[in-house]
């Protein structure tokens, strides 16, 4: 997938953000369409040892950013990143679930019990 193919992929999550936030009245959907929006060079990288050190068993976990492989996860999580490294999202897998955002704003359109890392 080419730079601008992804830049306009991003586009379209932070709409489609931005109005899950406004028609389900969910400000955590709002801020991470504007964790997205900033630069890509400022992107957030979390790995899975910080997932794992600040999460409960059975959390669902927001990274607006990308997800990395170093470190291990203790208990079942649920995952949901912009990106994933391939041995991080075989780590999550093993242990939890990995979800795509916009997946995750629709089966939790008002954005319950989320947490984010990053």
């Amino acid at each position: 997938m080419s730079l601008a193919q992804k830049n306009i992929q991003l586009q379209g999550l932070i709409v489609q953000l931005k109005k899950y936030a406004i028609e389900n009245d969910a400000p955590v959907w709002k801020r991470i369409a504007l964790e997205l929006e900033r630069p890509c060079r400022n992107m957030r990288a979390v790995n899975i040892a910080r997932i794992s050190r600040y999460t409960n068993a059975n959390d669902i976990i927001i990274v607006p950013g990308k997800v990395l492989s170093a470190g291990e996860l203790n208990h079942h999580v649920t995952v949901a990143a912009y990106a994933f490294s391939k041995e991080a999202q075989r780590k999550i897998v093993a242990k939890g679930a990995v979800e795509n955002i916009l997946e995750l704003a629709r089966k939790n359109p008002k954005g319950t019990n989320i947490k984010i890392i990053g």
